[in-house]
């Protein structure tokens, strides 16, 4: 099998759809030797802010020495990002060959009358024995959906489970109130483990601290009061945290900052179990941490920024990061969307600051025309543009742009790598 055919067999695992649930998991990783028995995580799990998250904490475990295995979905521009091990993609040719191995398990599976595993089974047993086969020291592990039936939850207790903000969104499968998808986040919380939990809404945060008394395990809430900004610019901030000073990050947004918190004491949790990680590791790793496709600057000349910003809470973050930074910039935005998002949320968040919209249609079925979403965003602005390839839309944005102009890629995640892609070619 090479490259070519594992992403095939990979994708092709599509009309299985998406089920909850671990028995299948269970099953082919018993078959597979249970390669993550022999591993040891941090897992993450939330709605926004687990891969901003789980970077900073395999940053920091990557400048302690530690060989850090990193998992996360989705990926934005190639599929090897999802499984990495020092900030290192997977080669092709170690992806082509473990899939194999893992579709011969999976064929003998379903001969026995199994179920076929999801695409996404697929990839996490894919990833487990890549990082057991590299003698991994530990794995930042990030969910793909919920926590309690996620795939990933496979793992026995963690060394520590991190819980990132909670807002709606997939209420479809999660849940349609807040309080019923903190309880399947919390479902990473295992007996007599460790969960570091995001500063937010009280009821959110009694639920998980309850989920972690029931399950005898410790329960740490990141201090929000004791984040200290010290400076912020587009090329990133500054700011103290429970006796670490002197932090330094380039990623923006006062939400990065409580991202960052997070990351801090999910490895203070690690130094109390023995992990030998000093505060210059910290600094080192928060300095060093990237996460792509978030607030992220592709362009100083003229200013271009992307977010996969597709829930209501991450375009709220976006609106705040925008009005912090760029207050006096006129703003051109492209946003492309799935039809089964609240999209409204999204313009909603940043019309108030626009000077033109394109919307654009992303490559997944699931997508919203970008003439049935101008149709809506012409609710909120009057200055509406369609662009009939993503291409044309970054070309568009960049034609007759104010001096003081910035232009605002946002939006569903299947189009913003596109739009990274785009803009590496151009500035070549």
């Amino acid at each position: 099998m090479d490259y070519k055919q594992a992403l095939d067999f990979i994708h092709n695992t599509n009309r299985f759809g998406s089920k909850l649930g671990l028995d299948n998991m269970k099953h082919l990783l018993s078959l597979m030797g249970d390669p993550q028995d022999r591993i040891r995580y941090v897992h993450v799990a939330g709605t926004n802010g687990k891969g901003s998250t789980a970077s900073y904490i395999s940053s920091i475990l990557k400048a302690a020495g530690y060989k850090t295995g990193l998992y996360i979905s989705p990926y934005i521009e190639r599929f090897t990002e999802m499984i990495q091990i020092w900030n290192k993609e997977i080669a092709e040719a170690e992806l082509a060959r473990i899939t194999g191995f893992v579709a011969e398990k999976i064929r003998q599976m379903v001969a026995e009358g199994m179920n076929h595993p999801t695409e996404f089974e697929v990839v996490t047993a894919i990833a487990f024995q890549y990082y057991f086969e590299q003698r991994c020291d530990i794995v930042v592990l990030e969910v793909g959906l919920g926590g309690r039936l996620d795939a990933t939850n496979i793992i026995k207790t963690p060394e520590v489970a991190v819980i990132t903000a909670i807002a709606a969104d997939h209420t479809d499968i999660l849940g349609s109130t807040l309080e019923e998808i903190a309880g399947e986040k919390a479902g990473i919380i295992k007996e007599d483990g460790r969960a570091v939990i995001y500063p937010q809404a009280a009821e959110i945060e009694n639920i998980l601290k309850g989920a972690a008394l029931k399950r005898k395990s410790e329960a740490i809430i990141v201090k929000g009061s004791e984040i200290k900004q010290s400076r912020f610019g587009a090329w990133g901030q500054e700011f103290d945290y429970d006796g670490v000073s002197a932090l330094k990050t380039t990623l923006i947004g006062d939400h990065q900052l409580k991202n960052a918190a997070t990351a801090i004491e999910a490895v203070k949790v690690l130094r109390g179990r023995g992990w030998k990680i000093t505060d210059a590791d910290i600094r080192e790793g928060i300095s060093g941490a990237r996460w792509p496709g978030r607030l992220e600057i592709l362009m100083n000349e003229p200013l271009f920024l992307i977010d996969g910003a597709h829930n209501a809470h991450g375009a709220a973050a976006l609106a705040e990061a925008l009005q912090k930074y760029f207050p006096d910039r006129e703003k051109v935005f492209i946003l492309g969307v799935l039809k089964d998002k609240d999209y409204r949320s999204l313009i909603a968040a940043t019309a108030g600051m626009s000077f033109k919209y394109i919307t654009v249609t992303p490559e997944s079925p699931r997508a919203l025309e970008a003439e049935a979403l101008a149709v809506v965003v012409r609710e909120y602005c009057d200055n509406v543009r369609i662009s009939d390839t993503i291409k044309n839309a970054v070309e568009m944005s960049l034609e007759d742009l104010p001096e003081n102009g910035m232009v605002c890629s946002y939006g569903s995640l299947y189009y913003i790598g596109i739009v990274r892609g785009i803009l590496a070619g151009r500035k070549k």
